[in-house]
């Protein structure tokens, strides 16, 4: 079905019902109960989610297979919300044009930084990237002004041509009159549950991005991508040329993060030189490495962590605290809030690095890692307790030809 094995397309149904009922499954707590701070079931972090999660599928074709690490994928992403921002400002808000452009200059922009960047391999050609996005972050900033805005981000005004423009046109992103916006709330004893056009738009999407990474990482080229990172000068010995794997691969990356640009801007319609920054571009390699590299579902679980961290933990406040601690002792309670400062509100990051380091040092495989080994340690646990030979009977030892 849909070209994959068994096993493959009973994984994709799982991850299209896990994406499909995020409203719902983030939103375990009831509003207005100690416990709903942690709640995440609203619409911009949710349409994070999804969006960063494009993000990271695609930074994982790159990195993941081929094991090249870019320090320059902020370059795509703002690009991407270039595209899109400008197909406003001409045609209308609708986002399918802007997305089909975000694409496309993403891949032109991607062929032209990949072409150069992967004549070198390893720490130069991480290098290297980071040299081009930083160029492309301070070109947006201050010398291509006319096409960017510079420090302000782009933006829809009102005396822009928007040829497409109807009357009763609708003045934010829209998907042929969905306004991504909108949404639908459902009180169901105490429960709200938001269920968001834009996000769903975003969701439906990352469901076909992850549809296809699956099928890369299950093709020939897939694999001509892990020989390429296990040993590429072998492979190069062999007589086959791996560059223009890498740079398919690069490419196909970039036009990843371009969609993932474009997704943002379809969201909030603005673009601004921050998007291209180095940080943005550390933060996707946090994403892939935590969650695990060179596995389908890491960079998503990696994504979904950082952003819930980001959004959800820096939240928290001292009257967040009190509630939590105040049935203690008065010194133990402000012992607790003390010590929590360094690690909640505006000191969330510690907390996000601690939890990195534990990784990296006792799961390099990632999160992913760390529910392949629960898994192992249960089904251990269950043939134990369900041995075929409860009496343990000597087993006949093999023949030697055996």
């Amino acid at each position: 079905m849909f070209g994959l094995s068994k096993k493959d397309t009973t994984f994709l149904l799982i991850v299209c019902f896990l994406t499909l009922a995020t409203p719902i499954l983030l939103q375990p707590f009831p509003e207005g109960s100690a416990g709903a701070t942690f709640n995440a079931g609203y619409p911009d972090l949710m349409q994070r989610f999804a969006i960063f999660g494009i993000f990271a599928i695609g930074f994982n074709i790159l990195f993941g297979l081929t094991g090249y690490l870019s320090f320059g994928h902020a370059a795509f992403l703002g690009v991407g919300s270039y595209s899109v921002v400008w197909m406003y400002k001409l045609l209308d808000y609708n986002v399918i044009p802007g997305l089909l452009l975000a694409i496309v200059t993403s891949a032109i922009f991607a062929l032209a930084i990949g072409y150069v960047s992967l004549r070198r391999t390893g720490i130069y050609f991480s290098i290297l990237t980071l040299a081009f996005a930083q160029m492309s972050f301070n070109l947006a900033y201050s010398v291509l002004t006319p096409l960017t805005n510079g420090e302000t981000g782009l933006q829809v005004y009102t005396d822009d041509p928007q040829i497409l423009m109807g009357e009763n046109s609708p003045t934010s992103p829209h998907l042929f009159g969905l306004v991504m916006r909108d949404s639908v709330q459902i009180d169901i004893g105490g429960w709200l549950f938001t269920f968001n056009i834009g996000y769903y738009f975003c969701a439906v999407i990352a469901i076909l991005a992850f549809y296809l990474s699956l099928r890369i990482f299950r093709s020939p080229f897939g694999m001509m991508l892990r020989a390429i990172k296990t040993n590429q000068t072998r492979l190069n010995y062999t007589g086959l040329n791996s560059r223009p794997y890498t740079l398919a691969a690069f490419v196909i990356s970039g036009m990843y993060a371009g969609l993932a640009g474009g997704l943002m801007a379809a969201m909030d319609p603005l673009a601004g030189a921050e998007r291209m920054q180095w940080t943005a571009s550390g933060e996707v390699v946090l994403m892939t490495i935590l969650g695990g590299a060179g596995t389908l579902m890491g960079p998503i679980l990696g994504a979904g962590f950082i952003k819930y961290f980001e959004n959800i933990f820096s939240k928290i406040n001292d009257n967040m605290l009190h509630q939590w601690f105040g049935w203690m002792p008065d010194g133990m309670e402000d012992a607790l809030i003390f010590i929590s400062h360094f690690f909640v509100g505006k000191s969330w990051h510690l907390t996000l690095g601690l939890l990195f380091m534990l990784v990296v040092i006792f799961l390099p495989g990632g999160l992913v890692e760390g529910g392949q080994r629960i898994a192992r340690w249960v089904r251990g646990r269950r043939k134990k307790g369900s041995g075929d030979d409860p009496e343990h009977h000597p087993k006949p030892a093999p023949h030697v030809a055996e």
